[in-house]
């Protein structure tokens, strides 16, 4: 099983960027997907969710507005768009995949997730 995240880099202030989970190894269907990140002397905090169905959960007030969660089954991929990109959302991303039976359910807790990405890093520049 693999989960790789990637789009990551430096962006000014206000920009955009768009970060894809490419998954493989499992059937994505089966799967919530969170988006985490860590912060530099931060701890990791759960940002946003997708569940089966596609219904969409915040754990981060601050993105709400800016970044959307996506997810394409038939190419096993999620996406992350981020725009109105501040300095405080510079961290490593990762993303992760939560098996579950309940195609509603979410969770930015990150303890029953089954399997991380290996994180790719947003920088935002002032």
């Amino acid at each position: 099983v693999q989960l790789q995240a990637s789009g990551g880099g430096l962006v000014r202030r206000g920009g955009s960027l768009r970060l894809s989970c490419a998954v493989s190894g499992i059937t994505l269907d089966h799967y919530l997907i969170g988006w985490f990140r860590q912060a530099p002397g931060h701890e990791r905090e759960g940002v946003i969710c997708i569940s089966r169905s596609g219904e969409t959960t915040y754990y981060t007030d601050s993105v709400k507005g800016r970044f959307t969660i996506s997810r394409d089954n038939a190419r096993n991929t999620v996406y992350l768009q981020m725009n109105g990109l501040k300095s405080e959302d510079t961290a490593v991303y990762y993303c992760a995949a939560e098996r579950t039976t309940f195609p509603w359910y979410c969770s930015g807790v990150g303890t029953n997730v089954d399997y991380w990405g290996q994180g790719t890093l947003v920088t935002v520049s002032s």
